[in-house]
């Protein structure tokens, strides 16, 4: 057994005798099925990803982890905790034990650290086995930048000197300042001031500070320059810097110059001094700046001259390289979706002879924006689900996918509102669909739900739409239902046997088996009437009397066809049998023998017969007749009574009279009797009418009946 698959099953025990008609008697089973801890929990997902800035106060919740298991009670309570041996031993995230929520517990430093990788560990609260079942997720932590880091110079102070014979536009020195932050917070700007004459420019991007008028010593011999760095934080931080620039004389006459001139050999390889990793939005132009490869050499001249060379990760083209200046640009429009990580070798070559070089692997990680709407694994979600059933009843779980990452990636589901919809609800986390209401298929079969929308939590936020369509499926909550509550018919009795009688009818609202109908009789039939158990059409199965029976009342069953909880409904019957003419007139007596003294007067009744009809009505009337025309002798045809109409002739007077007795049916029916009349006294001799009577009596009958 399976509780998780069915935690019950329904059984019916049917018993039925070896009678005519058969009885049944049914029992209903329930058997219930106790869990075991037999399925550890199941996270929602592999890995969870999410994304938190580095000034995120403790307390912030980072994102929800979700683990479901499908056993009862304490073997399906689920409880989060972090695997602190195979991850965060600083302690800098905790989860909460119940609802799943992980949050920050101390102060991050994306500088220090712009990545965490948790495991997280949801166990049940199962005492077999010992310690309960368990599963593990992974948690991957971005850390994203904020502008918390100044421009730092390489240097506190330069100081150069120059000759008054130079030429505007001369390159007279480079400062050069970094900023540990990344992004646009490490993009680092220079501003000079000091400088009311304008007799020194700065190259914003790259500190590069030129002459820009001549110089002439006599008027300044030295020149005192504030220079700022700047970030392109908002608001921005800055560093500044005090340069001295000395105008040196110009000696031409009355001197001795002295000129000590080191000559340098390459003996240095250049340094690479930028970061080997660098953050870009996908969504920037081309020509933005990615990153400023900067690497030293410490030799002068030629063979401390430095040019930038991508030796490989360029393949697809997305990045120019200005080998002078170390600026790093992208040539095409990137897709996080398509790559979001480029390694790019790059090579800091000399120009001495031989040309020393230094490699660096550059990283470039692409930031996802929330370019990409979510996608549903179909258009159309089809299923069934079974009516009845309580609310919470699982019915499918709908799935979109979301290539952006982080937040941008975090979908949200919904049902859109429709006909119909009020009686689904969605989990927004899972897109799982479940009952709010129980469902009827006889009111509604099928759901058309017009849309269940997803939307990732990205700002502006995108979303998209799938349609559902749900069919319910039958259960048997229905009985058969008869368009009468009762049935009366009258027949007659001369119908053959198989003749119809009466058609029944009833419906069953449910579906296919659960809605066909049989039908079958029960009760009273004496086996005068069967039921065709498909078209409900009752026929006779014998000849029919009604001076035997003239009533039948039985009960008509119609059962559905459903093979677990069969249902039906009981209609009683009644079939008059109305009367034809079918028995002839009985006589009481016959023959009948009467003594008539002599001296009987005229118009006295000398004798009486009787006979009787069973049929009814006027065929059950019986009047009397002679059959011969008589002048001694009449009869009452109502009565029966003879009648001395004429004085006797004489003492020893006898006669036979033929006495007819006729119903009144529309073809009459007739019996005749001997009436035997005498005047001498002659013995009379009693004898019954018939040698054997033969009767048939129903069981069940009730006393005193006829």
């Amino acid at each position: 057994l399976d509780r998780e698959r069915a935690d019950v099953h329904r059984l019916v025990v049917e018993a039925w005798d070896g009678g005519s008609p058969r009885r049944r008697g049914r029992l209903r089973v329930s058997v219930r099925v106790l869990d075991e801890n037999d399925n550890a929990p199941a996270f929602s997902r592999g890995e969870y990803r999410a994304r938190l800035r580095e000034d995120a106060p403790p307390g912030t919740a980072v994102c929800r982890l979700r683990a479901t298991d499908p056993d009862l009670g304490a073997n399906g309570e689920v409880r989060y905790a972090i695997n602190r041996r195979q991850s965060d031993p600083d302690g800098y995230f905790a989860v909460e034990e119940r609802s799943g929520v992980l949050r920050l517990r101390r102060p991050l430093d994306r500088e220090a650290r712009a990545l965490h990788r948790l495991v997280v560990e949801a166990r049940d609260g199962g005492a077999q086995p010992e310690g309960g079942l368990s599963a593990q997720a992974f948690v991957r932590i971005e850390i994203e930048d904020i502008n918390d880091n100044q421009p730092v110079f390489e240097q506190d102070t330069y100081v150069t000197s120059i000759s008054s014979h130079t030429q505007p536009g001369t390159e007279i020195i480079n400062v050069a300042a970094t900023d540990r932050d990344s992004g646009m917070f490490g993009i680092v700007t220079y501003i000079c001031s000091g400088d009311p004459h304008g007799k020194f420019s700065i190259d914003p991007q790259f500190g590069i500070i030129r002459t820009k008028k001549q110089l002439d010593h006599e008027a300044q011999s030295e020149y005192t320059l504030h220079i700022a760095a700047e970030d392109c934080g908002s608001p921005p931080l800055t560093s500044l810097l005090m340069l001295t620039a000395i105008n040196l004389t110009d000696r031409r006459r009355d001197s001795l110059a002295v000129k000590i001139v080191i000559l340098d050999i390459n003996d240095n390889s250049p340094s690479f001094m930028s970061s080997p990793l660098s953050y870009v939005m996908e969504d920037v132009e081309v020509g933005f700046l990615v990153h400023h490869i900067i690497a030293k050499d410490p030799d002068e001249g030629r063979n401390g001259q430095v040019t930038y060379h991508i030796l490989s990760g360029n393949e697809n083209k997305a990045f120019e390289l200005d080998k002078i200046t170390g600026l790093l640009t992208t040539a095409q429009f990137l897709d996080r979706e398509v790559q979001e990580r480029y390694s790019l070798t790059v090579l800091a070559l000399d120009d001495g002879s031989p040309a020393l070089s230094a490699t660096q692997v550059l990283t470039i990680i692409v930031l996802d924006v929330n370019d990409e709407a979510p996608a549903f694994l179909k258009q159309l979600y089809e299923t069934a689900v079974h009516e009845n059933r309580d609310p919470g009843e699982f019915v499918i779980r709908v799935e979109a996918v979301d290539r952006d990452a982080g937040l941008n990636s975090l979908l949200q589901y919904e049902i859109l509102p429709g006909p119909g919809y009020e009686k689904f609800k969605m989990n927004s986390d899972s897109g799982e669909l479940v009952t709010a209401a129980s469902l009827d298929r006889e009111t509604q079969e099928v759901f058309s739900i017009k849309g269940s929308s997803c939307h990732d939590l990205g700002s502006p936020s995108r979303s998209s739409t799938a349609q559902l369509s749900l069919t319910v499926l039958d259960e048997n909550d229905h009985s058969p239902l008869f368009a009468k509550t009762q049935y009366q018919i009258s027949v007659t009795e001369d119908l053959e046997e198989g003749s119809p009688i009466l058609d029944l009818s009833a419906s069953d609202e449910d579906a296919g088996l659960n809605g066909e109908v049989m039908y079958s009789l029960i009760d009273g039939t004496y086996g005068a009437f069967a039921i065709d158990s498909v078209t409900g059409s009752i026929i006779t199965t014998k000849a029919l009397d009604r001076e035997t029976k003239s009533q039948y009342t039985f009960r008509a069953v119609a059962s559905d066809c459903s093979t677990h909880f069969p249902r039906s409904t009981t209609v009683s019957v009644v079939v008059h049998v109305d009367d034809v003419n079918d028995n002839d007139p009985i006589f009481l007596q016959n023959p009948i023998r009467v003594f008539v003294p002599a001296e009987t007067a005229v118009n006295e009744t000398v004798a009486t017969v009787r006979a009787e009809d069973v049929d009814l009505g006027s065929n059950g009337a019986v009047v009397f007749n002679l059959m011969m025309a008589e002048t001694v002798f009449q009869i009452n045809g109502k009565t029966g009574d003879i009648i001395l109409w004429e004085p006797l002739a004489s003492k020893d007077f006898s006669t036979q009279l033929l006495v007819t007795a006729s119903d009144q049916g529309i073809t009459p029916r007739t019996a005749t009797a001997v009436v035997i009349i005498f005047t001498e006294e002659q013995e009379e001799v009693i004898s019954f009418s018939h040698s054997l009577y033969e009767a048939s009596v129903p069981e069940n009958s009730a006393a005193g009946g006829h």
